[in-house]
């Protein structure tokens, strides 16, 4: 069985939902707990399409940020 991104991502709290749509979601999702943040890089991380760069940034910075923010 091939490895991707889509298999290697964590199971969503978001059904149905590609790849892309759940980090756009997750990062506008201030509720939600860093360790699923983490998860979804290795998954942005794990699928080296360039298409991904913009997310891949924006999660970074996400996490980053000062709980308060």
């Amino acid at each position: 069985m091939p490895t991707t991104a889509e298999t290697l991502a964590p199971s969503s709290p978001y059904p149905g939902k590609s790849l892309q749509q759940q980090v756009a979601e997750a990062i506008e999702d201030r509720a939600l707990p860093i360790s699923r943040l983490l998860r979804l890089m290795w998954a942005l991380d794990a699928d080296h399409s360039p298409a991904n760069q913009n997310l891949r940034a924006r999660l970074r910075a996400r996490i980053g940020e000062p709980l308060g923010a």
